[in-house]
């Protein structure tokens, strides 16, 4: 933790001092910037182990911000937390699509945002730890999948799914952005001697996507295509 660096970008100086200071008593080392540009150019230079980013910013706003570093391989893996006063859920479902990994909304508990930066830098240490071990890892968003292990990690906590809730998830999200029938979601999943009714298929999604907390209206991750079927989006 002595060497882990944050990046903060917020253009107001209280909300900043304050994050500063309550993760600086927690041990990390704090950059700080007030406007978007001057935090891409600290990301080049410094590197920064996570990155908490308003998103009403002058110059570049947070969402270009986020936008550039994700589509940046040398940045992409960097954690990106987003913050929000607007409460609108257009921004955070925005910020999510472009690649930030989670959001917070003003006003916050210092307290929880502490807890979420931790949480996230722990994700990233557990995907470290899996891919130096070996493993076959595959990563959307907060997303970890090891199909060797059939082990999926949402942020650092490991979900609790079926074999048959893997198996969609895995035949989805290693196929992005391709629509899949239920009755050909049937056979992949449940095999083609399987002959039940296709609302099987809707409601081990339905179960899916509450542990993956994706929520029908506003997905992240899994997609209906109504009239059709489902695919894993192609912007994880």
């Amino acid at each position: 933790m002595p060497d882990t660096k944050i990046l903060i970008v917020d253009d107001e100086e209280y909300i900043l001092e304050l994050v500063k200071f309550n993760l600086e008593k927690e041990g990390f080392k704090v950059i700080t910037a007030y406007d978007g540009e001057t935090a891409i150019k600290l990301v080049e230079e410094r590197f920064p182990n996570l990155i908490i980013l308003d998103i009403m910013l002058p110059v570049m706003d947070g969402l270009e911000v986020c936008r550039t570093l994700k589509s940046n391989n040398e940045f992409s893996s960097i954690p990106i937390i987003m913050l929000t006063a607007r409460g609108e859920e257009f921004d955070m479902v925005l910020g999510l699509e472009i690649g930030a990994d989670d959001y917070i909304r003003k006003p916050f508990s210092p307290r929880e945002l502490v807890a979420r930066v931790k949480a996230r830098l722990r994700a990233l240490k557990i995907l470290e730890l899996k891919q130096a071990s070996g493993d076959k890892v595959f990563v959307y968003k907060d997303i970890i999948i090891i199909p060797d292990k059939y082990e999926v990690f949402k942020g650092e906590t490991k979900l609790d799914l079926t074999p048959k809730e893997f198996d969609l998830l895995k035949l989805l999200s290693t196929n992005q952005g391709k629509v899949y029938t239920r009755e050909i979601l049937l056979e992949k999943v449940w095999g083609y001697e399987f002959s039940g009714d296709t609302r099987t298929v809707d409601v081990h999604i339905r179960h899916l996507r509450q542990k993956l907390r994706d929520d029908s209206n506003k997905p992240i991750y899994i997609e209906t295509v109504r009239g059709v079927g489902y695919r894993f989006a192609d912007n994880c």
